[in-house]
């Protein structure tokens, strides 16, 4: 599988030009299922989804143009056959996967069965945000602010910390943001001194490109690789 993990969205040129590297075609030429599922625990959960979908929010994904876009709610697949589902996973040349709460995003990455076919997506393009490519490294850097959206005595927080580790580094997204207050270089790398792998801190106008294990950054704005 191929990664394309950013802080928020398609945001500029140099992230819109390593996602069509990444599809190996134009996106108008392009299909895509959009995942909204990690948003639903924050209040307004249900109205921040609609906004993803129809491309009324501020984070560039849905609404770049794509040939079709279809809608995959992990919640839904453990109740449904899964030869009406997965042909259309396999057949999707990316997935787009929002952000939201990486606990419950996780979660239901691995309880709808999801987690364990992406391995196999050899020409799929996984399109992160936020949540969206925090899900995909090992640690969970997000796992003390999700387990307050978790119902009380569910099994969703056991390993809170653990992400699906598709990728061997972890990500700190919205570095810097003015509206984020653990977000700072310092929090970051506190954050990071307990994990033994590589974080990546990177802002908003920033993604991470992986390709066979081979990790690029893209960047028209700030980051910062934190070695163990």
């Amino acid at each position: 599988m191929k990664f394309l993990l950013t802080s928020s969205g398609i945001c500029n040129p140099s992230i819109s030009d390593a996602l069509v590297e990444l599809l190996g075609k134009p996106i108008a030429e392009s299909t895509a299922l959009f995942i909204p599922t990690g948003v639903y625990p924050f209040p307004g959960g249900a109205e921040r989804a609609w906004k993803a979908v129809h491309g009324r929010a501020s984070i560039p994904l849905s609404q770049l143009g794509w040939k079709s876009l279809g809608i995959l709610e992990l919640t839904a697949l453990p109740t449904i056959r899964e030869e009406n589902w997965v042909p259309a996973v396999r057949e999707a040349d990316a997935l787009l996967v929002w952000g939201g709460d990486v606990l419950y995003l996780t979660y239901w990455l691995r309880q709808s069965g999801l987690a364990d076919l992406l391995p196999s997506l050899s020409d799929t393009v996984y399109v992160g945000v936020s949540a969206g490519s925090i899900a995909v490294t090992p640690y969970n850097c997000d796992a003390e602010f999700d387990i307050q959206f978790v119902p009380d005595g569910s099994d969703m927080a056991q390993g809170a910390d653990r992400a699906l580790g598709l990728v061997d580094f972890t990500l700190y997204p919205h570095l810097n943001h003015p509206d984020m207050e653990d977000t700072g270089l310092s929090d970051i790398q506190k954050w990071a001194s307990g994990i033994p792998v590589p974080t990546y801190a990177i802002d908003d106008k920033t993604a991470i490109k992986v390709v066979d294990g081979t990790v690029d950054v893209i960047s028209e704005g700030d980051w910062r690789l934190i070695n163990p």
